[in-house]
């Protein structure tokens, strides 16, 4: 099995970049007879998703529940909810609550430690108070997950943030020029 994070506020044609990006190497993997693994939201779980049903990948999708019945999600999460269950295989209610945000981070390790493999779409910025791609990444090192980090050329935050592409990062040029690059 394979997971996704990432950062929360990329950008749409970033996501869409990160769709391109992910497919080839999901198919690598729908060969290899692996699955790919989600917790319902926006943004990089959608992106990967869509890429994963494209390249034929098997996708599980992480619902938050309370007491064994699935959890509202905030309106945002809800309609990608909606999306990634049309592109599941299978669906697994998981104990947590989705306006917590140490609840959500819990849930994200647990989906880590389930799996041999994590793609972080990450660009090597730290943790903060919303964002907890850097630790998932590292909680993913230290139990022993192979971890492959994806900041496609070109990707972009919704807010202004410091570039930071960390170590052994995979860089990949983004499809056609772009102004201003030769």
């Amino acid at each position: 099995m394979i997971a996704v994070v990432g950062h929360p506020d990329l950008t749409a044609p970033t996501l869409a970049l990160l769709e391109e990006e992910l497919r080839p190497r999901l198919a690598d993997l729908a060969r290899a007879g692996r699955a790919g693994l989600v917790r319902a939201g926006e943004g990089v779980p959608v992106a990967f998703g869509r890429a994963a049903r494209r390249a034929g990948l098997s996708l599980v999708t992480v619902l938050p529940a309370r007491y064994g019945v699935p959890a509202p999600l905030a309106e945002p999460d809800r309609k990608a909810a909606g999306e990634l269950l049309l592109l599941s295989q299978q669906v697994r209610l998981v104990e947590y609550d989705p306006g917590d945000r140490a609840s959500c981070i819990a849930a994200e390790e647990a989906l880590v430690r389930s799996c041999a493999r994590l793609l972080a779409v990450w660009d090597g910025s730290p943790s903060n108070g919303r964002d907890a791609t850097a630790h998932l990444v590292a909680y993913a090192r230290s139990h022993g997950v192979d971890v492959e980090v994806l900041w496609p050329d070109g990707a972009e935050h919704g807010a202004a943030r410091r570039e930071a592409v960390p170590a052994g990062a995979v860089r990949t040029p983004a499809a056609g020029p772009r102004p201003g690059r030769p």
